[in-house]
Parts: structure tokens; C-alpha cells; sequence
């Protein structure tokens, strides 16, 4: 049985980093998911405060990637023409993959200020700031899925090297 807790873990964690980079997945609760597994095995290896705490971050850092890319428009000078126009440019771009993603949050953005009356030059720098809030998001969302997949891997590997001693 913890053999195939395992595996599915394993699974889990290289589909939650791919979900850092892909929107459409939620990369950190896919990943998170693999611990929870691994508490069914026989000794369980993380205490519930660890579970919780991690729980918690995982959420946090969740809504701080949605946010982050408005906040960015925002920090850049963009209005909430150039927000709305972030998000929905993630959205669409999440059919147009690898770079719709990429570059849906700028376009979003940029698009986004034109339409609230901004001119070209302070509708690329909410665009820009849009595009860097993006990347921050995935960048603490990878960072997570990291962390996790180690305690995954690192309890893991401790469970394993009990079934050959």
C-alpha cells in the first residue's frame, strides 16, 4: 500500500510543478495533495501542525498568485481597466499555450489600459507590471512546490529504506 502511495505522490508532485507554469492547474494543492497521501502511510511522517501550517500556505500563496499580477498593473501605473484586463488576458491565454499564458497577462493589461484611455506608453508599463506580477506568482508558486516535493521525497526516501533493512 505505500508502495502505491508513493508512486501516486510521485505523480502528484511532477503534475503540481507542472501546474506551477500551466494557470490551468493549481500546481501547490496538486503537490500538497502528495503529502496528504503519504500521511495514509503506516507511520504517518508529518504532525498535523505541519499539515495545517502547509495547508495554509499553500492557500495563501494561491490567492497571492492571482493577486500579484493585478497588484503589479497596479504598482506600473495601470487602472482597473488594466487589472481586469491582466486576468482576462491569463484566461484567454490559457488556450494558446505556452506563450498565450506567457504573454496573455501583458496583451490583458496593455489592451486593458487602451480601453480606459490611457496612452501606449503608460498602457506597456501597466502591461509590464502585469507580466512581472505573473512571474512572481509562478515564481512563489514553483518555490512551494519545491519545498513540498523535498519533505515529500525526504520522508519518502525514509519509508523506502525501511522495506530493505
Amino acid at each position: 500500500m505505500e508502495a502505491f502511495l508513493i508512486i501516486i505522490g510521485i505523480i502528484l508532485i511532477i503534475v503540481g510543478i507542472i501546474g506551477c507554469i500551466i494557470p490551468a492547474l493549481p500546481g501547490p494543492p496538486i503537490a500538497y495533495f502528495a503529502l496528504v497521501l503519504l500521511q495514509f502511510a503506516e507511520a504517518s511522517p508529518f504532525s498535523w501542525m505541519f499539515m495545517l501550517s502547509y495547508l495554509l500556505i499553500v492557500v495563501l500563496v494561491m490567492l497571492l498568485d492571482f493577486y500579484v499580477p493585478i497588484w503589479g498593473t497596479k504598482k506600473f501605473g495601470g487602472s482597473k481597466y488594466g487589472s481586469w484586463g491582466s486576468v482576462v488576458g491569463l484566461i484567454i491565454g490559457l488556450f494558446i499555450p505556452p506563450w498565450g499564458i506567457i504573454v496573455g497577462p501583458f496583451l490583458g493589461a496593455f489592451t486593458g489600459e487602451l480601453i480606459g484611455g490611457q496612452n501606449k506608453e503608460n498602457a506597456l508599463r501597466a502591461g509590464f507590471g502585469a507580466f512581472i506580477g505573473f512571474i512572481a506568482g509562478t515564481l512563489m508558486k514553483l518555490g512551494l512546490t519545491i519545498v513540498i516535493a523535498y519533505y515529500f521525497i525526504s520522508e519518502s526516501w525514509g519509508i523506502i529504506s525501511t522495506w530493505f533493512s
